[in-house]
């Protein structure tokens, strides 16, 4: 279904903008492009054949983006849920800090990718001294660690920039040329939070006041940014996605159309202990695990490195309307948001990111050039490390690869490629098919193929690709198609 409402959708709304007079930076296009070329074999495959039965499979590319493919979103997940347990985060407490902004500056941040990297910088620096003197030692004696995630959507496709901050519990302690010990914290109460999200907003307010991008006096703030050029769009939909109004349309600037279909829940939420709010920022630390937990620090990685849009939540009314179910009902009775299809399309493009804007930052011990990473790491790959001579050998690629393509295959879309599904052979990459010539030829073969023989059902759930494609291995061992 999104892929349908991308293709149908997407460009009605490049046209409504063009008679308005704008456009769509180039980045977001492309976002829009490769995403309606992904998991698609007409736009070029890989031939993988069994070295025993030459039984072949064609595995389609995908388009590796960031904004809001669901595939490619769920294998980046499933790639950060294996990365960090395995070979960054070591075996201590985790503790997840979650910040969230006002709306002018999750605006800020969409449209000034470099603010929020300061921003960024403020908070670890405010989180790490607090934990540092809680555990009684000076900032020069020990150093924190921390993996940030940022992330762009709220639960409603509405662009809210907040971090994921997933810190070590404690802090490392260098204890004369031995390797460093871990000393854990006690959690934060919550006049703790308090202090530290008041703190930070006036940090924050400050940093930016500095850069020129923010003006308060006694009573208000407001931010100070350049016009942006006419001709431009996106202002208008990060706005409005920001503010859950509609982007475009004869409805441009209304709220978004919200559907109560449970009574306001009037009981307190048991997960606002450890949540504190100040001027509009909101700090919460009320998710930790120990370090033993390796399954429940792997479902919290996948948690804070998920895709945008959840494809089951989403539907389309008698209207025609496009309603995505949120996951957790809001506390005024809120389940389901429902969308003109154009407006729905406004709110996807508001998710692509700014290339070279690195979505993932890392902190302290953890962060690549520091001196105890190499220490601390599970991967124990850092800064000056000696290498130990028993050690396995790995090649660099190895050496630096969470997931091949291959496993991530298998972890995602449940497709097994290594292994040959009809004498369990070894197959192996024979060709990368992107001359289109080839590729019409090899499909139309395959179409002819399959009215001769009668298809049976599918051994593997079936891709992320347009509902129109074909089976294209039909027979007595069927497969399905994949992108990579």
């Amino acid at each position: 279904m999104l892929y349908q409402l991308v293709e149908k959708h997407y460009p009605i709304l490049v046209e409504q903008l063009e008679f308005q007079g704008k456009s769509l930076p180039a980045h977001v296009h492309r976002e829009f492009e490769a995403y309606l070329k992904c998991g698609r074999l007409k736009h070029g495959f890989l031939r993988v054949r069994c070295d025993k039965c030459h039984f072949e499979r064609l595995v389609a590319f995908s388009c590796k983006k960031r904004g809001f493919c669901p595939s490619c979103g769920a294998r980046r997940m499933a790639e950060t849920a294996a990365l960090l347990p395995d070979e960054v985060l070591p075996d201590v407490p985790p503790r997840q800090w979650v910040i969230s902004f006002p709306f002018p500056l999750r605006y800020l941040f969409a449209a000034n990718p470099q603010a929020m990297g300061k921003v960024l910088g403020i908070i670890y620096r405010a989180i790490s001294t607090h934990l540092i003197h809680k555990a009684g030692y000076r900032l020069k004696d020990v150093a924190t660690g921390a993996v940030t995630l940022i992330q762009r959507f709220g639960s409603a496709l509405n662009l809210n920039i907040h971090f994921h901050i997933l810190f070590l519990d404690g802090v490392y302690v260098y204890r004369n040329n031995r390797p460093p010990r871990f000393r854990r914290v006690k959690a934060p109460d919550k006049s703790e939070l308090e202090d530290l999200v008041q703190l930070i907003s006036q940090r924050v307010g400050r940093c930016l006041e500095r850069q020129g991008l923010l003006e308060q006096d006694t009573e208000s703030a407001w931010l100070d940014l350049d016009p942006a050029e006419d001709t431009d769009a996106m202002p208008q939909i990060l706005g409005s996605s920001v503010s859950y109004r509609i982007a475009v349309g004869p409805q441009q600037g209304r709220k978004a159309f919200m559907i109560r279909t449970i009574r306001p829940l009037d009981r307190p939420d048991p997960g606002l202990e450890r949540v504190a709010k100040a001027n509009g920022f909101s700090l919460h630390a009320g998710v930790s695990c120990e370090g033993h937990q390796k399954d429940k620090r792997e479902r919290l990685c996948r948690y804070i490195s998920r895709p945008a849009v959840a494809t089951p939540r989403l539907s389309l009314s008698s209207t025609g309307k496009v309603v995505y179910t949120l996951k957790t009902p809001y506390r005024d009775g809120t389940t389901q948001l429902a969308f003109e299809p154009v407006d729905f399309i406004a709110r996807l493009a508001a998710l692509a990111p700014k290339p070279r804007v690195n979505l993932t930052r890392y902190h302290g011990v953890l962060a690549p050039n520091h001196r105890w990473r190499g220490e601390v790491t599970p991967a124990k790959r850092g800064k000056d490390v000696k290498r130990i001579p028993n050690d396995e050998v790995r090649s660099t690629v190895e050496h630096h690869a969470a997931m091949t393509w291959v496993q991530r295959l298998k972890r995602v879309s449940n497709i097994d490629i290594e292994v040959c599904s009809r004498c369990g052979g070894s197959p192996k990459v024979i060709a990368c098919i992107e001359d289109q010539d080839v590729i019409d030829r090899i499909l139309a073969h395959l179409r002819e193929k399959e009215q001769d023989i009668a298809p049976l059902p599918l051994l593997t759930p079936p891709p992320r690709a347009p509902p129109e494609a074909l089976p294209l291995f039909a027979g007595k061992d069927s497969s399905s198609t994949a992108a990579i």
